[in-house]
């Protein structure tokens, strides 16, 4: 991350601390950092994930979590579909924070999930993550999900609820 004492020319536009600062030019500052993690087998869970790409024209995708059992299993679960926080210009998928959670909450709840990874603000200002969450949602309800093998085979979309 630049800081800005090692460039004074450049005039800050917008300092929203502690989180990003948006300069004249155009540039734009993330000041926090988030962790992020891969996909994969969660050790402590046993849930397994696996990042989608949902369109990529825009770059929206969804990290899905699958139970442990649940590949053995032949009845299709509850769908969450989760949107992370951060006030729409922070955080992802990835982000540490959700990741681990989401892992916990798949664990105890034996629902499948997926969690929505859509643009960021500011260069991607209000309503594009709206668009992009409900973009994203009907994708899953519909052609995408059902192409998608682990909606396909392990979601029941009759029973999908919203969180986040």
């Amino acid at each position: 991350m630049e800081d800005q004492d090692s460039n004074p020319a450049k005039e800050v536009a917008r300092d929203v601390f502690p989180f990003l600062r948006v300069y004249k030019d155009g540039t734009i500052q993330r000041l926090v950092a988030t962790e992020s993690l891969p996909p994969g087998l969660d050790s402590e869970t046993n849930v397994v994930s696996k990042d989608v790409v949902i369109f990529p024209e825009t770059g929206v995708s969804a990290r899905l979590y699958l139970p442990d059992d649940e590949p053995i299993s032949r009845k299709k679960l509850p769908l969450v579909v989760y949107y992370h926080g951060g006030g729409f210009f922070a955080a992802s998928t990835a982000s540490r924070e959700y990741h681990s959670a989401l892992n916990r909450i798949v664990a105890a709840s034996n629902v499948i999930l997926a969690s929505v990874d859509y643009r960021l603000a500011p260069e991607n200002p209000i309503p594009v993550p709206y668009a992009d969450a409900f973009a994203a949602l009907e994708w899953i309800a519909g052609a995408g999900g059902r192409s998608e093998p682990w909606l396909r085979d392990h979601a029941d979309l009759d029973r999908v609820y919203l969180a986040g």
